[in-house]
């Protein structure tokens, strides 16, 4: 399996699979680390989960999936102190 993360320092090696498993409802997936350790990341970060539905359909047109993007929208509006969702845009 292979680090995919575009951000993680282990971006681009391949490490020998060893399970794939949910923890405390997180999808993960263990490998073996270049001394021989068994590690482990979230599988969204690796090629071990196949790739996201929404990232095939947008053919490289969004750089976001909608459940981040709304994820954005929640903190900011939680860090501003918008407890609506709601913001009015001014010109």
């Amino acid at each position: 399996m292979t680090v995919t993360h575009p951000f993680h320092p282990w971006h681009g090696r391949s490490y020998e699979f060893v399970v794939r498993r949910k923890n405390w409802g997180e999808d993960r997936v263990y490998f073996r680390g270049e001394a021989g350790e068994v590690l482990s990341a979230p599988t969204a970060w690796t090629d071990a989960g196949g790739e996201d539905p929404f990232v095939v359909l947008a053919a490289a047109r969004s750089p976001f999936r909608t459940e981040d993007l709304l994820a954005l929208a929640d903190l900011i509006n939680r860090l501003g102190g918008q407890g609506d969702g709601v913001r009015e845009m001014t010109p």
